[in-house]
């Protein structure tokens, strides 16, 4: 960048930065008595665009705080990664800034090894089993640890549905993604877990995926739905391979630091208005989900039904690499899931 907008990036950088530092706390001009003396503000970020169905339910989460809290809590909406990638955010949420981000098993993994087992295939069967298991006995204790590491988590169940194969080839069977060169993201649970439905996982960022796949870099990618369908991958890809190998879960985290400074009621807003917001943008997520892939199919693309057995089956080599069987079967047990 250069000329009159490369100037004021420096400046909008350093009022970023002067507004997260802040400490998210602020006295009331008194000019409305109703409204609390003292106000806090919390910075969502999130790297989703605005335009996805998932920062709808950030938006009305945030609503629904500013009512109960009767605006003594402001959240604030930051799309397209504004703040910095997810790991900028989480180090910042560390520190005790008064941001909070979407984050998944993936990286919490990083601070509690065993959560990262939200991200194995077929650990759920859909939104309702996946929100037993973030919140079975096993799942909660993991609370603790999270917090003696500096992490508070608001939600374990913001979802973005189950995702499936995209591919130029059908597929009926594992052995049918032999040699098919599949996009995933580099976590290594998912990266294992695509090899061993059969096919050889590439990490690549999502934005790079059409083109990719135009230039034959790549021969497929598994994704949701509501990613899909806005990146128009019914013009790169022939067939969808309903696998719903993954459901995919998204935590929502603050802060220890400053989740403490809060009060006691406003912590308990927090959270519940996070949890039930969540629960509400699901239902709307699944059905967005099936009329974006009526759309794909009206641009030509087909659904493949499948066995998931075979490919339930195949999935176990991914546990086993990964040590995660016994804690499955525990954590099933606890869910009532055989």
């Amino acid at each position: 960048m250069n000329g009159v907008k490369g100037v004021w990036l420096p400046i909008f950088a350093l009022a970023v930065t002067a507004g997260l530092f802040a400490g998210g706390g602020s006295q009331g001009s008194g000019s409305d008595s109703s409204k609390p003396a003292k106000t806090y503000t919390l910075k969502m970020s999130t790297q989703l665009a605005d335009s996805s169905i998932m920062v709808d339910g950030f938006k009305a989460w945030a609503e629904a705080v500013k009512q109960r809290t009767n605006g003594g809590m402001e959240i604030q909406v930051y799309t397209s990664a504004q703040l910095g990638s997810d790991e900028d955010v989480i180090e910042q949420a560390l520190q005790g800034v008064n941001v909070a981000v979407l984050t998944d098993g993936g990286r919490m993994a990083n601070y509690v090894k065993d959560i990262g087992i939200i991200g194995m295939p077929y650990i759920a069967d859909n939104y309702d089993e996946l929100k037993k298991i973030t919140e079975s006995p096993t799942f909660t204790t993991w609370d603790a640890e999270l917090v003696k590491n500096g992490i508070r988590m608001l939600s374990y169940n913001w979802y973005d549905g189950p995702r499936n194969f995209y591919t130029n080839k059908e597929i009926a069977v594992p052995g049918d993604l032999n040699g098919q060169r599949i996009r995933t993201p580099g976590a290594p649970v998912w990266a294992r877990s695509v090899a061993a439905l059969g096919a050889t996982p590439v990490a690549m960022g999502w934005n790079d995926s059409y083109t990719a796949l135009q230039s034959k870099v790549i021969d497929g990618v598994e994704v949701q739905s509501t990613s899909a369908y806005p990146a128009r991958m019914y013009e790169v890809t022939k067939y969808i391979t309903k696998t719903e190998h993954f459901q995919l879960a998204n935590f929502i985290m603050v802060g220890e630091k400053w989740f403490a400074t809060l009060p006691a009621e406003y912590r308990q807003i927090l959270i519940e208005e996070c949890k039930r917001a969540s629960v509400e943008n699901a239902r709307k997520i699944l059905t967005t989900a099936d009329n974006f892939e009526k759309q794909m199919v009206s641009n030509g693309m087909q659904i493949q039904q499948v066995d998931k057995a075979p490919f339930i089956e195949a999935a176990e080599k991914a546990y086993e690499e990964l040590g995660f069987k016994a804690l499955r079967d525990k954590i099933w047990s606890e869910i009532g899931k055989k």
